[in-house]
């Protein structure tokens, strides 16, 4: 139940943009320009420094940011009690996700979730795991879900589910018709890979490591920004591609895929839970609930 303009101030604040805030907040920039010289006025003091195309807070708007901080959190545990008081929901949860889960994963999941929640306000960012550990940081999210091995002390991260990153060539190709080849033989064949900041990257960086083996040393034809671009380019090239069991699970049972065992080789990871250090927020800590309930009844 925070005041509309706070909420224009903290979505300017937080992105640095008034053309940000208003996409965030689906309303146009005038009001959103509206709603900041309302807000200065009522307070009698300016809140943001506009030199150019930058937008900086002022002293009096890094203090407002503060305490707004404290009064979003309060807000947050205010509308999670009521819901459990009432048995329903409402609220919102700003979700992010890297690109395999938020396309793959994810879906049903949310689906489901609404349809039992659906006063809740969902929305998801998706983007490689680099980002949305910076969205965390910066508090623009709630709640990520990401792939890869790195881990940021200032978030902290809770096993999700296990995913395996398999080698895959199309129906169309020759290099559909091996079923197993050894690290060696990987090592001279055409491979297409995600590009640098994802987090399959560096989990596949990882575990070749562990093998001896750099990227350097493959024959790397491309580095694709998604998972759906890789599986367009191995339909026009006799390459292979290092990809989510999630994300090609229907074109390999439909035989447009082919997984290639590669020998005394696997890559399997973990996909977290990913959140700022300290106590969740009752509406994070119940979505990250629902969706492990959701994997364990499907296991």
């Amino acid at each position: 139940m925070l005041n509309f303009r706070l909420r224009v101030f903290y979505s300017v604040a937080t992105f640095s943009s008034f053309t940000k805030a208003a996409e965030e907040m689906f309303i146009t920039q005038p009001a959103v320009t509206k709603n900041i010289k309302e807000l200065e006025s009522e307070l009698g003091i300016r809140l943001f420094n506009r030199i150019s195309n930058k937008i900086t807070l002022t002293e009096a708007g890094k203090l407002l940011l503060h305490y707004t901080e404290h009064v979003l959190t309060l807000d947050k545990k205010f509308m999670f009690d009521l819901g459990v008081l009432k048995q329903k929901f409402s609220g919102d949860l700003k979700l992010g996700a890297s690109t395999t889960i938020g396309q793959y994963v994810l879906p049903p999941i949310l689906a489901k979730f609404k349809m039992e929640q659906p006063e809740m306000e969902l929305s998801l960012l998706n983007d490689n795991t680099q980002r949305i550990e910076t969205a965390l940081i910066e508090k623009i999210l709630d709640l990520g879900i990401v792939e890869g091995n790195s881990k940021n002390s200032q978030l902290k991260y809770i096993p999700f589910i296990k995913d395996e990153i398999v080698a895959i060539a199309h129906s169309s190709q020759p290099l559909f018709e091996k079923d197993e080849i050894t690290l060696n033989e990987f090592k001279e064949i055409p491979l297409v890979l995600r590009e640098l900041g994802s987090g399959s990257l560096e989990v596949i960086t990882e575990k070749l490591r562990q093998k001896d083996v750099k990227l350097k040393d493959l024959n790397v034809v491309m580095h694709l920004g998604s998972t759906e671009s890789i599986k367009t380019f191995l339909a026009n090239s006799n390459s292979i591609g290092l990809i989510s069991i999630n994300a090609v699970s229907k074109e390999i049972a439909n035989g447009e895929f082919k997984i290639i065992d590669i020998a005394d080789f696997e890559i399997v990871r973990n996909f977290y839970f990913i959140h700022l250090h300290g106590v969740p927020s009752g509406f994070t800590e119940m979505f990250i609930q629902y969706a492990l309930s959701y994997y364990n009844q499907k296991l």
